[in-house]
């Protein structure tokens, strides 16, 4: 059976990582000194105390090669295809370190995909290829499948503050928004792997109910959409955004995902934001 293998970047839930047995390689948190590894030495919690008490932006990492090294010994002899399913190589050096660790097993069938995207989306994805793989499809299914997906995924947040983003910077095409951070509330999106504005509205209140449109004019009507929401540190804006989409578009229930430490540095404390798949 194929296996998959992921990082802390998807903010995958614990349980679907237990149920398909997915290694989830941590990123790593420097705060000065002190480095952890994120859902290992640090978790969601842990790491939002320590955001909250530290006076200087806390840094990031990318999994060094070594800890891909570590999960390709273990699976490689299983003789099984390995897909390694990482964020944007814009935003992460995720991608790169997994390349690096791939050369010291050239006679493996592992295949590395840069999805262009972060979070819930890429938690997805995650999911997917794990159902996929465990109802018997062979690794060049689903690896076409979420290549496939990779340009239909559409992701909208917003923030508390642009300041996070403009000291990580990660800002991208939004950069043009810091002189007038004051006055508008954007509705953020990744654009080509990179953090751009989609649109801006002058109220938070107005952003949300925009954002909130968004998805409802472009999200498939049938179901298929995989819609997501994701928040950090906000679980009430979280639930009742939810709620709200679950009405509208009559579905079930939607994932509410914890926006990890290694991204929440990024984008600060207040992320929300959804995603979903078009089916073109």
């Amino acid at each position: 059976m194929v296996k998959i293998i992921t990082d802390t970047t998807a903010g995958l839930p614990a349980d679907v990582a237990r149920r398909y047995s997915i290694p989830v390689v941590p990123q790593i948190i420097h705060f000065g000194e002190d480095s952890y590894m994120e859902g290992v030495e640090i978790d969601n919690a842990g790491f939002m105390r320590r955001l909250q008490a530290s006076r200087e932006l806390p840094k990031t990492a990318a999994p060094p090669p070594e800890l891909f090294i570590e999960q390709f010994k273990k699976l490689v002899p299983l003789g099984e295809p390995i897909l390694c399913i990482h964020p944007t190589a814009e935003a992460s050096g995720t991608v790169r370190s997994a390349n690096v660790a791939k050369a010291e097993f050239p006679g493996a069938d592992i295949r590395i995909i840069d999805t262009r995207v972060i979070g819930s989306p890429l938690a997805t994805m995650v999911t997917l290829a794990a159902e996929w793989a465990d109802s018997g499809l062979d690794a060049d299914t689903i690896e076409t499948r979420l290549r496939n997906m990779i340009p239909r995924c559409h992701l909208y947040f917003l923030v508390a503050t642009l300041e996070y983003l403009a000291k990580g910077g990660r800002i991208g095409g939004a950069a043009a928004l810091l002189g007038s951070v004051l006055q508008i509330k954007p509705i953020l999106t990744l654009r080509d792997g990179k953090v751009d504005m989609l649109e801006r509205e002058r109220t938070q209140k107005r952003a949300l109910a925009r954002l909130k449109e968004l998805v409802y004019e472009r999200i498939p009507q049938d179901g298929s959409g995989h819609l997501s929401v994701m928040h950090a540190a906000v679980p009430d804006q979280a639930e009742a955004l939810a709620q709200e989409l679950c009405a509208q578009l009559k579905l079930r229930d939607i994932p509410i995902l914890d926006v990890p430490p290694a991204i929440v540095v990024h984008g600060g404390p207040g992320i929300l934001g959804v995603a979903f798949f078009t089916t073109s």
